[in-house]
């Protein structure tokens, strides 16, 4: 049996089942904080890839970025669209239906290019990429996110994906060197790297998902507020960058320089 690689009519049917919110997790806070720490975003251009529900755009926006969001999923882009209106940013947000691997901007584009969770379910992401380089400007980075291979998470999704049962059909992981390969052989330069661990851990996640079957809501973050989870917010950020934990962690990341 082959795994094919999720089509178009895949990501629109998840992203119709996924379109309260309030139920969605964020993606991994570090995205947007790297972002934040490397870049003045004030005036910047900035593309996000495949942006899912468009949160870190938003939040991009607000900074005063110039944002884009190019996705092939039209109930990815209707999420957004909400988001958009409801936090006043209708200007600010621009949505574009198209491929991630011919997109429909010239060269020399954009300042920013990112993208969370989206190069993993291609088998060539080295195309991906160089489509990103192409419409970076001279000295614009591209940040990618993906999955980290030693975690419970991978064992999970390759026993699903052995049984045909993984919602994105085929998907792969990679570790913190083949990462830095990739984005070498698109022809960007390393200029950071960072990990980033599942906040609530994949236990409770599933645990959430499973009681949602039974019309039961536990919290999206059981701890939120208290003095634990701010302390353990504090460590876990404190070792985010640092190399062996690369190998622990849920996903990591790297920005590279055109």
């Amino acid at each position: 049996m082959t795994i094919k690689e999720p089509t178009q009519s895949v990501w629109n049917r998840f992203w119709q089942q996924k379109n309260d919110m309030d139920k969605v997790y964020p993606s991994s806070p570090s995205v947007f904080k790297s972002i934040e720490k490397h870049f003045n975003l004030e005036g910047m251009k900035i593309l996000e890839v495949g942006a899912g529900t468009g949160r870190d755009s938003v939040e991009l926006a607000r900074r005063g970025a110039e944002v884009y969001v190019l996705d092939f999923a039209e109930n990815s882009l209707k999420i957004i669209n909400s988001l958009r209106i409801k936090e006043g940013l209708y200007d600010q947000i621009h949505l574009i239906r198209g491929d991630a691997f011919a997109s429909p901007f010239p060269d020399n584009t954009f300042d920013l290019v990112f993208h969370q969770g989206l190069a993993e379910h291609f088998k060539d992401p080295v195309a991906l990429l160089r489509e990103n380089y192409r419409i970076l400007k001279k000295g614009g980075h591209c940040l990618c996110d993906v999955p980290q291979t030693i975690h419970p998470y991978t064992v999970m999704k390759h026993i699903l994906i052995a049984f045909d049962k993984w919602f994105a059909g085929w998907e792969t992981q990679y570790t913190m060197p083949q990462l830095k390969g990739l984005m070498s052989q698109a022809g960007f330069s390393i200029t950071y790297a960072y990990g980033d661990w599942m906040r609530p851990n994949l236990f409770y996640r599933l645990c959430r998902e499973i009681c949602f079957r039974f019309n039961v809501e536990l919290p999206k973050y059981p701890f939120a507020g208290t003095a634990y989870q701010k302390m353990k917010d504090q460590i876990l950020d404190a070792l985010d960058t640092v190399p062996l934990m690369h190998y622990t962690q849920l996903s990591i990341g790297v920005l590279g320089k055109k």
